[in-house]
C-alpha cells in the first residue's frame, strides 16, 4: 500500500460519507469471516460501481493488491486513520430529553471509538443522576469537564431555541466539533466544525425519493 506524498486538503463530502459506509461494510465482512474483498464486492454491497469505490479510495492512496483485492483489516486500519477514529474520542452530550437519552443508549458510538464522558442538563430533577451509566451535570460545569477530559467533540440534543446559545458555550469551553440534532442551523467560528442531523429533513428526502420512484413510468 502506497500513499501519495500530499493528500488533498479538501475532499468532497460525499466521498467522506462513503468512506464511513466502506468502513462499516468492511467490518461486517471481517465479522463474517473473510479476510479480503474487492471494489466490485464493496460496490455491490452498497449500490455503487466498482469504479466509484476505486475513485473514492484513490483520494487517499493505493490500497489494493493485484490478484487479491483489498486486505480487509488493513483497509479498516487505513480508513480509521483517515477518519481520525484510530484513537478514542471523548464526547460530551448536551440535552437529556427523549432524544438525548436515546443517544446515550446507542452502543454504536462506543464501538467506533466515541466515548461519552458526561451529559449536561438544566433540569434540576435530572442533574446529579446517571443515565445509561453516564453522569449528568449542570451546564455550568461544562468548561471544567471539557478541559479535564480533553474533550473536542460534542453532541447537541436540545430544543431549537436553545441550540445556538449551547453551541456558543461549547465553543467557549474549547469544543472543536459539534454534532447538532436540534432542527435548526447553528453558527460557529470558522475553526469549529458543525454537522447538523435533522431527522425531519431526512424523512422529507425519503418521501421525495419514494414519491418520485412511484411516479416513474
Amino acid at each position: 500500500m502506497t500513499k501519495p506524498p500530499d493528500i488533498e486538503s479538501t475532499v468532497p463530502k460525499a466521498v467522506v460519507s462513503r468512506l464511513s459506509l466502506y468502513l462499516r461494510e468492511l467490518q461486517h465482512i471481517v465479522r463474517d469471516g473473510s479476510d479480503t474483498t474487492s471494489s466490485t464486492q464493496l460496490g455491490q454491497l452498497l449500490g455503487f460501481s466498482d469504479a466509484q469505490v476505486r475513485k473514492d479510495l484513490a483520494y487517499f492512496g493505493q490500497f489494493g493488491y493485484p490478484g487479491i483485492g483489498y486486505k480487509c483489516q488493513e483497509l479498516i486500519t487505513e480508513i480509521k486513520k483517515i477518519m481520525g477514529t484510530n484513537r478514542a474520542w471523548p464526547v460530551v452530550l448536551v440535552g437529556m430529553g427523549n432524544l438525548g437519552r436515546a443517544l446515550l443508549g446507542y452502543k454504536g458510538f462506543e464501538q467506533q471509538g466515541f466515548h461519552v464522558v458526561a451529559a449536561f442538563e438544566v433540569n434540576p430533577k435530572i442533574i446529579g443522576t446517571q443515565i445509561e451509566g453516564i453522569d449528568v451535570y449542570h451546564i455550568r460545569n461544562l468548561r471544567e469537564i471539557v478541559i479535564n477530559n480533553d474533550v473536542k467533540l460534542a453532541i447537541v440534543a436540545v430544543p431549537s431555541g436553545e441550540a445556538q446559545s449551547i453551541a456558543e458555550e461549547l465553543v467557549q469551553a474549547g469544543i472543536d466539533g459539534i454534532l447538532n440534532f436540534a432542527p435548526v442551523t447553528i453558527t460557529v467560528p470558522d475553526n469549529v466544525s458543525a454537522v447538523g442531523v435533522d431527522l425531519a429533513i431526512e424523512l422529507e428526502q425519503l418521501s421525495f425519493a419514494v414519491v418520485n420512484q412511484t411516479q416513474k413510468p
